[in-house]
């Protein structure tokens, strides 16, 4: 889509770079509700360019580290993540044909990034992460493992990681549908099949089937997005893709992406351009997959704001979606069954801008162990942080009248720095490991300034719950170490 460019000044002030919790209802100027904001990076601090776009994350096996990959007008960027309130830029790998262009996408296959863009005659890049370990004099800049040039320019690449196929969409071949590469051997990717008659794709989501469709189980289903229609694809023959069938709704604009719910019963839709051109509010697609053969359309849930949707990814039982000019909206899905969503977290990037259009968040990813979401737009990379009830399904307000806890760095290497707001007189400090076991107490604790240093460095390596309480107060609070 072409880009609706946003007129405004930004501040110095809105590039906060330090953990920010959100207390009564902002994180520095940025509107949220359970949502922490830890850090902004711009864009000029991590290679620069036109524009940043698509997002991914990977964490390293071997050493735990987390990892920001974001496409940017000119190259894909490489952060270092791991402290989110620090990132660190590690180096650029510049796209395959000079010049700039709005779009770039990646995703990640084992250790390896697999990045595309519209830029016509690019290909498919593919970048081995464990370069990243052995970056000695950040920003270094990287070239690509592989090259597949079967296709010049795509608008999105889709992986299975479990099958071990690229989806290339929106590509030059295939009528702009489905181009399968073989990426087992990801040095050696090799065109392995596509689908056309479905027509152009423009995002998708690929799975080893294993939801309530039993005659499907077990084959590589593809969910595509193809502008007014969702095309569900048996993919297990590359070479002779077949389609299931075809979903629309009324006043449908342009079905831009969606995804799954982890039972793969429920599909999730975003529309582009229907807040734009149905003058909507922001909504959000539901359908029912229970039959393959027979999506059925359960409605929409509204979000009763103006604003335009993008992309979206489900954890759990909440679905993170990057709405343009709305930023980063958590919806719970857990009774998505009755078509009932609600809103269980937000964290508005552009606060004095809410309206459809192009402008805002891109993309986000809620994967990481550290339970950190990163989320880009077009100027900044942003590091967040949903509150635990949303991440790992620990109820992080346990009191109405609950102490905000913020939590820096994190993960925690031996020293984690507190920060406290809503505190009143002593407080009590437990740190609890996911067994219930109580490993370090401090009672009577004073609050001086709000802040606390903690030492951790005896406790092994794990994720705890760190509950600060009161008489009258308390709360809790996720870390890793």
């Amino acid at each position: 889509m072409k880009r609706i460019l946003l007129l405004m000044t930004l501040s110095a002030s809105i590039w906060c770079t330090a953990q920010t919790p959100c207390v009564d209802g902002y994180a520095g100027p940025y509107p949220c509700e359970n949502v922490d904001l830890i850090s902004v990076t711009p864009i000029n601090e991590i290679g620069g360019g036109d524009n940043l776009n698509d997002i991914w994350g990977w964490t390293d096996p071997q050493t735990g580290k987390e990892y920001a990959i974001i496409g940017r007008s000119n190259g894909t960027a490489f952060v270092d993540v791991t402290d989110g309130a620090n990132p660190i830029y590690l180096g650029n790998l510049p796209t395959a044909i000079q010049g700039n262009n709005l779009w770039r996408d990646v995703k990640v296959y084992d250790h390896f990034a697999i990045i595309v863009s519209e830029h016509s005659s690019h290909g498919m890049q593919i970048f081995d992460l464990n370069h990243l370990e052995e970056v000695t004099d950040a920003p270094e800049q990287f070239t690509p493992d592989a090259y597949y040039t079967e296709f010049g320019h795509a608008h999105n690449v889709v992986v299975n990681e479990e099958s071990g196929y690229a989806y290339g969409v929106g590509t030059s071949g295939f009528n702009g549908g489905l181009h399968i590469v073989d990426i087992n051997d990801p040095l050696n990717p090799v065109l392995a099949g596509g689908y056309a008659e479905a027509g152009y794709t423009h995002d998708a989501q690929v799975v080893n089937y294993k939801g309530p469709d039993e005659e499907h189980v077990g084959k590589e289903i593809a969910f595509a997005f193809n502008a007014d229609i969702v095309a569900v694809i048996d993919c297990t023959d590359k070479t002779d893709c077949q389609l299931i069938s075809t979903a629309s709704y009324a006043d449908v604009q342009y079905v831009h992406q969606g995804w799954l719910t982890e039972d793969q019963r429920y599909l999730l839709v975003d529309d582009e351009l229907d807040e734009l051109y149905n003058g909507t509010t922001l909504h959000t697609h539901m359908y029912d997959m229970l039959d393959l053969e027979n999506p059925v359309y359960m409605g929409f849930y509204d979000h009763e704001i103006y604003s335009s949707d993008h992309n979206q990814y489900v954890k759990g039982n909440f679905t993170f979606q990057s709405n343009y000019s709305s930023g980063l909206r958590i919806l719970d899905i857990s009774d998505i069954a009755n078509a009932n969503l609600t809103l269980a977290g937000m964290f508005d990037i552009l606060p004095d801008f809410d309206q459809a259009g192009f402008d805002g968040s891109w993309s986000n990813y809620p994967y990481f162990e550290s339970l950190n979401v990163i989320l880009s737009t077009y100027e900044a990379l942003y590091v967040l942080r949903p509150s635990d009830f949303i991440m790992v399904g620990v109820e992080e307000q346990i009191a109405p009248t609950a102490v905000q806890i913020g939590v820096s760095p994190n993960p925690v290497d031996q020293f984690a720095t507190l920060t406290i707001a809503g505190a009143k007189g002593k407080m009590n400090l437990d740190i609890v490991d996911l067994q219930g076991k109580v490993v370090r107490s401090i009672d009577a604790m004073p609050i001086l300034g709000n802040n606390l240093q903690l030492d951790v460095s005896d406790l092994r390596t794990g994720v705890y719950i760190i509950q600060v309480r009161g008489e009258v107060n308390a709360s809790a609070r996720l870390i890793k170490l």
